[in-house]
């Protein structure tokens, strides 16, 4: 519970959310553009109902929160540390799909999720990768070895959305040769990262 509280503080200092505001405060320091009244309501009243919700409805509250962008990325942000990862997931997802690279920054700020939360981590990968940011690539990787063929082809597919190509991966194909494209993948990336590897160290160098 102390933890928890603690996380909240960060949050709140972080993307000042409407939530943690106290009575007589006017200074708002959100590096996001602020929404009308009537659209907060909607996004307060979305955010509350959002992690009642399953299936088809889920699926279109991520989509309007996606489609409403940054005036919604601190509520996003906030249910990111729901407990539930479920919803936790959900608006990973919908942050994800906003493509906003201004997001990755606010995204490593949030704690890691436990080793235990498999899912949840590389639903965190997946979002990163889909604002631009490939330090999480080899979590994704190692998602397509998931015992979950719902993981494997959500990892399968945005590495599929980047790179172009699936090297002969099927999610639902067999495990020997989905352990040969997994060594495909890793090729992949390991000519990917080295050339980002050097140019950092050159960059080390320098300074």
């Amino acid at each position: 519970m102390k933890n928890s509280h603690l996380i909240k503080l960060s949050l709140c200092a972080l993307f000042a959310l409407p939530s943690c505001s106290t009575p007589g405060t006017v200074q708002d320091i959100s590096p996001w553009v602020r929404p009308s009244p009537g659209l907060q309501q909607q996004i307060d009243r979305r955010a509350r109902r959002l992690p009642w919700t399953h299936g088809v409805e889920r699926m279109e509250l991520v989509r309007w929160f996606a489609e409403t962008g940054e005036p919604a990325y601190p509520a996003l942000l906030e249910l990111c540390m729901d407990l539930r990862p479920d919803v936790a997931g959900s608006a990973l997802g919908a942050l994800g799909a906003t493509g906003d690279a201004a997001l990755i920054p606010a995204l490593h700020e949030l704690p890691w999720p436990n080793i235990e939360d498999v899912e949840l981590r590389l639903e965190r990968a997946r979002a990163l990768l889909r604002l631009g940011d490939y330090s999480m690539v080899p979590h994704l990787i190692d998602g397509l070895e998931h015992d979950r063929l719902m993981v494997r082809a959500l990892c399968a597919q945005s590495l599929f959305e980047e790179s172009h190509d699936r090297f002969g991966y099927v999610p639902g194909g067999p495990k020997g040769d989905r352990d040969v494209a997994v060594e495909r993948w890793r090729e992949w990336w390991s000519k990917l990262s080295a050339p980002r590897e050097a140019e950092g160290l050159a960059r080390a160098d320098l300074q």
